[in-house]
Protein backbone atom coordinates (compact mmCIF):
# COMPACT_ATOMS: atom_id res chain seq x y z
CA UNK A 1 0.00 0.00 0.00
CA UNK A 2 0.91 3.60 -0.83
CA UNK A 3 2.18 5.34 2.24
CA UNK A 4 1.98 8.65 0.59
CA UNK A 5 -1.11 10.53 -1.69
CA UNK A 6 0.16 13.07 -4.49
CA UNK A 7 -3.23 14.93 -5.22
CA UNK A 8 -3.16 17.76 -7.98
CA UNK A 9 -3.07 19.22 -11.44
CA UNK A 10 0.13 17.19 -13.16
CA UNK A 11 1.84 18.66 -16.70
CA UNK A 12 4.45 17.46 -19.09
CA UNK A 13 7.39 19.69 -19.22
CA UNK A 14 9.06 19.49 -22.61
CA UNK A 15 12.39 21.27 -23.03
CA UNK A 16 13.38 22.08 -26.52
CA UNK A 17 17.50 22.60 -26.24
CA UNK A 18 18.55 24.06 -29.53
CA UNK A 19 20.39 27.13 -31.00
CA UNK A 20 19.48 30.73 -31.85
CA UNK A 21 22.84 32.96 -34.08
CA UNK A 22 20.71 35.20 -35.61
CA UNK A 23 17.69 36.79 -36.44
CA UNK A 24 14.78 36.06 -39.56
CA UNK A 25 15.06 38.20 -42.47
CA UNK A 26 11.59 38.87 -42.60
CA UNK A 27 10.46 39.55 -39.04
CA UNK A 28 13.08 41.03 -36.17
CA UNK A 29 13.04 37.94 -34.30
CA UNK A 30 15.08 34.50 -33.41
CA UNK A 31 15.77 32.26 -35.31
CA UNK A 32 15.82 29.16 -33.49
CA UNK A 33 17.04 25.56 -34.07
CA UNK A 34 15.66 22.16 -32.29
CA UNK A 35 18.48 20.01 -31.52
CA UNK A 36 17.06 17.61 -28.92
CA UNK A 37 14.30 17.58 -26.67
CA UNK A 38 14.07 16.43 -23.05
CA UNK A 39 10.21 15.70 -21.45
CA UNK A 40 9.32 14.25 -17.83
CA UNK A 41 6.19 14.98 -15.47
CA UNK A 42 5.39 18.60 -14.55
CA UNK A 43 3.31 20.00 -11.12
CA UNK A 44 2.21 17.16 -8.84
CA UNK A 45 3.51 15.06 -11.23
CA UNK A 46 7.08 16.23 -10.43
CA UNK A 47 6.43 15.74 -6.66
CA UNK A 48 5.34 12.21 -7.12
CA UNK A 49 8.55 11.59 -9.13
CA UNK A 50 10.34 12.88 -6.70
CA UNK A 51 8.54 11.29 -3.75
CA UNK A 52 9.80 7.82 -5.88
CA UNK A 53 13.37 8.79 -6.33
CA UNK A 54 13.29 9.23 -2.53
CA UNK A 55 12.41 5.73 -1.69
CA UNK A 56 9.23 6.54 -0.66
CA UNK A 57 5.33 4.62 -2.07
CA UNK A 58 2.78 7.02 -3.37
CA UNK A 59 0.66 7.29 -4.94
CA UNK A 60 -1.01 9.85 -7.67
CA UNK A 61 -4.02 11.13 -8.45
CA UNK A 62 -4.71 13.68 -11.22
CA UNK A 63 -6.23 15.24 -14.26
CA UNK A 64 -6.77 12.75 -17.14
CA UNK A 65 -6.09 15.73 -20.03
CA UNK A 66 -2.80 15.96 -20.71
CA UNK A 67 -1.59 19.99 -20.11
CA UNK A 68 1.46 20.41 -22.01
CA UNK A 69 4.30 23.24 -21.21
CA UNK A 70 6.82 23.52 -23.90
CA UNK A 71 10.01 25.49 -23.76
CA UNK A 72 12.67 27.03 -26.10
CA UNK A 73 15.75 27.29 -24.72
CA UNK A 74 19.24 28.17 -26.04
CA UNK A 75 21.43 24.82 -25.38
CA UNK A 76 24.73 27.34 -24.78
CA UNK A 77 23.25 30.06 -22.06
CA UNK A 78 20.13 28.34 -21.06
CA UNK A 79 18.17 31.32 -22.37
CA UNK A 80 14.32 30.49 -22.37
CA UNK A 81 12.88 32.15 -25.46
CA UNK A 82 9.39 31.29 -25.09
CA UNK A 83 7.15 28.61 -23.46
CA UNK A 84 3.85 27.19 -25.52
CA UNK A 85 1.32 25.61 -23.00
CA UNK A 86 -1.60 23.91 -24.15
CA UNK A 87 -4.74 21.54 -22.65
CA UNK A 88 -5.06 23.58 -19.48
CA UNK A 89 -8.91 23.71 -20.93
CA UNK A 90 -9.51 20.25 -20.69
CA UNK A 91 -9.30 19.45 -17.28
CA UNK A 92 -11.89 18.27 -15.56
CA UNK A 93 -12.54 18.02 -11.68
CA UNK A 94 -11.40 15.21 -9.54
CA UNK A 95 -13.71 12.70 -8.91
CA UNK A 96 -13.52 9.61 -6.06
CA UNK A 97 -12.72 11.61 -3.38
CA UNK A 98 -14.11 9.92 -0.09
CA UNK A 99 -13.20 9.08 3.59
CA UNK A 100 -12.13 5.50 2.49
CA UNK A 101 -10.10 6.86 -0.19
CA UNK A 102 -8.13 9.26 1.63
CA UNK A 103 -7.92 6.77 4.67
CA UNK A 104 -5.55 4.41 2.83
CA UNK A 105 -2.73 6.66 3.15
CA UNK A 106 -0.41 8.34 6.36
CA UNK A 107 0.17 11.36 3.91
CA UNK A 108 -1.28 13.42 1.35
CA UNK A 109 0.41 16.53 -0.08
CA UNK A 110 -2.13 18.69 -2.44
CA UNK A 111 0.26 20.00 -5.24
CA UNK A 112 -2.74 22.68 -6.85
CA UNK A 113 -1.51 24.55 -9.58
CA UNK A 114 -4.88 25.59 -9.79
CA UNK A 115 -6.01 24.24 -13.39
CA UNK A 116 -9.17 23.63 -12.61
CA UNK A 117 -8.27 19.68 -11.15
CA UNK A 118 -9.09 20.58 -7.34
CA UNK A 119 -11.61 23.17 -6.06
CA UNK A 120 -10.98 25.04 -2.71
CA UNK A 121 -13.83 22.81 -1.04
CA UNK A 122 -12.07 19.44 -2.71
CA UNK A 123 -9.14 20.39 -0.39
CA UNK A 124 -11.53 21.57 2.74
CA UNK A 125 -12.68 18.27 2.38
CA UNK A 126 -9.46 16.50 2.40
CA UNK A 127 -8.30 18.42 5.10
CA UNK A 128 -11.04 17.72 7.58
CA UNK A 129 -11.14 14.14 6.29
CA UNK A 130 -7.04 13.72 7.48
CA UNK A 131 -4.85 14.45 9.84
CA UNK A 132 -2.04 14.72 8.05
CA UNK A 133 -1.69 16.77 5.08
CA UNK A 134 0.66 19.51 3.44
CA UNK A 135 -1.04 21.96 1.07
CA UNK A 136 0.70 23.93 -2.03
CA UNK A 137 -1.81 25.66 -3.80
CA UNK A 138 -1.89 28.76 -5.91
CA UNK A 139 -4.80 29.89 -4.91
CA UNK A 140 -5.44 33.02 -2.19
CA UNK A 141 -5.38 31.23 0.87
CA UNK A 142 -8.61 31.11 2.91
CA UNK A 143 -10.40 28.50 5.29
CA UNK A 144 -10.69 26.12 2.96
CA UNK A 145 -6.99 25.09 4.21
CA UNK A 146 -7.49 25.88 7.65
CA UNK A 147 -7.01 22.33 8.66
CA UNK A 148 -4.14 21.26 7.43
CA UNK A 149 -0.64 20.12 8.93
CA UNK A 150 1.32 22.88 7.04
CA UNK A 151 1.42 24.91 3.97
CA UNK A 152 4.42 25.50 1.46
CA UNK A 153 4.36 28.89 0.02
CA UNK A 154 6.32 31.03 -2.09
CA UNK A 155 6.94 34.68 -1.48
CA UNK A 156 4.93 36.12 -4.66
CA UNK A 157 1.48 33.46 -3.07
CA UNK A 158 2.57 34.63 0.24
CA UNK A 159 1.92 38.26 -0.63
CA UNK A 160 -0.94 37.52 -2.71
CA UNK A 161 -2.68 35.95 0.65
CA UNK A 162 -1.46 38.33 3.03
CA UNK A 163 -4.85 39.82 3.84
CA UNK A 164 -6.03 36.94 4.76
CA UNK A 165 -2.97 35.87 6.62
CA UNK A 166 -3.07 39.32 8.68
CA UNK A 167 -6.72 38.61 9.44
CA UNK A 168 -5.94 34.89 10.78
CA UNK A 169 -2.27 35.26 12.49
CA UNK A 170 -2.87 31.61 13.44
CA UNK A 171 -1.92 30.86 10.39
CA UNK A 172 1.96 31.71 10.59
CA UNK A 173 2.56 28.72 12.38
CA UNK A 174 1.67 26.42 9.15
CA UNK A 175 3.34 28.19 6.64
CA UNK A 176 6.33 27.34 5.28
CA UNK A 177 7.55 30.34 3.07
CA UNK A 178 10.33 29.67 0.46
CA UNK A 179 12.28 32.65 0.11
CA UNK A 180 14.27 31.63 -3.37
CA UNK A 181 18.22 31.84 -2.64
CA UNK A 182 18.12 32.61 0.73
CA UNK A 183 16.02 29.54 2.36
CA UNK A 184 12.79 29.64 3.64
CA UNK A 185 10.89 30.35 6.72
CA UNK A 186 8.17 29.11 9.30
CA UNK A 187 6.87 31.81 11.95
CA UNK A 188 9.74 33.63 13.12
CA UNK A 189 12.08 30.93 12.34
CA UNK A 190 14.62 31.19 9.00
CA UNK A 191 16.67 28.47 7.60
CA UNK A 192 18.87 29.35 5.43
CA UNK A 193 20.80 27.67 2.51
CA UNK A 194 24.23 27.18 0.53
CA UNK A 195 24.99 29.37 -1.64
CA UNK A 196 25.47 27.94 -5.53
CA UNK A 197 24.99 28.93 -9.01
CA UNK A 198 20.95 28.58 -9.80
CA UNK A 199 20.82 27.77 -13.34
CA UNK A 200 16.97 26.52 -13.61
CA UNK A 201 14.60 27.11 -10.75
CA UNK A 202 11.26 25.54 -12.07
CA UNK A 203 10.47 22.93 -10.51
CA UNK A 204 12.66 23.57 -7.19
CA UNK A 205 9.09 24.22 -5.39
CA UNK A 206 7.75 20.52 -5.93
CA UNK A 207 11.19 19.14 -4.95
CA UNK A 208 11.15 21.01 -2.24
CA UNK A 209 7.53 19.63 -0.87
CA UNK A 210 8.48 16.20 -1.72
CA UNK A 211 11.62 16.09 0.27
CA UNK A 212 9.91 17.73 3.10
CA UNK A 213 7.39 15.47 3.58
CA UNK A 214 9.34 12.46 2.60
CA UNK A 215 11.55 13.46 5.99
CA UNK A 216 8.66 14.40 7.74
CA UNK A 217 6.67 10.79 7.32
CA UNK A 218 10.46 9.11 8.67
CA UNK A 219 10.91 11.92 11.73
CA UNK A 220 7.46 14.28 12.35
CA UNK A 221 10.26 16.71 13.22
CA UNK A 222 9.22 19.74 11.02
CA UNK A 223 12.72 21.66 11.46
CA UNK A 224 14.79 18.74 10.69
CA UNK A 225 12.39 18.28 7.40
CA UNK A 226 12.70 21.62 6.34
CA UNK A 227 16.42 21.09 6.16
CA UNK A 228 16.55 18.12 4.33
CA UNK A 229 13.91 20.02 1.91
CA UNK A 230 16.36 22.68 1.55
CA UNK A 231 19.19 20.49 0.82
CA UNK A 232 16.83 18.41 -1.82
CA UNK A 233 15.68 21.80 -4.02
CA UNK A 234 19.30 23.55 -3.63
CA UNK A 235 20.43 20.05 -5.45
CA UNK A 236 18.42 20.31 -8.50
CA UNK A 237 18.27 24.46 -9.16
CA UNK A 238 22.16 23.55 -10.20
CA UNK A 239 21.10 21.79 -13.05
CA UNK A 240 19.24 22.65 -16.28
CA UNK A 241 15.26 21.73 -16.80
CA UNK A 242 13.13 20.04 -14.31
CA UNK A 243 15.14 17.37 -12.33
CA UNK A 244 14.38 15.24 -9.64
CA UNK A 245 15.95 14.47 -6.65
CA UNK A 246 18.99 12.01 -6.23
CA UNK A 247 19.08 10.12 -3.48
Amino acid sequence: MSEILVIGDSCKDIYVYGSCDRLCPDFPVPSFIPSHEKQNLGMAGNVYQNILSLGERATLKTNAAVIEKTRYVDKKTNHMFIRVDSGEEKVQRVEGLSEDFLSKFKLIIISDYNKGFLLKEDIQFICENHKQVFIDTKKILGDFCKNCSYIKINQEEYRGSLEYINQNPWINNKIIQTLAGEGCKIGDQYFSVEKVEIKDSCGAGDTFLAALCSKYLDCSEISDSIVFANECATQVVQQRGVNIIKK
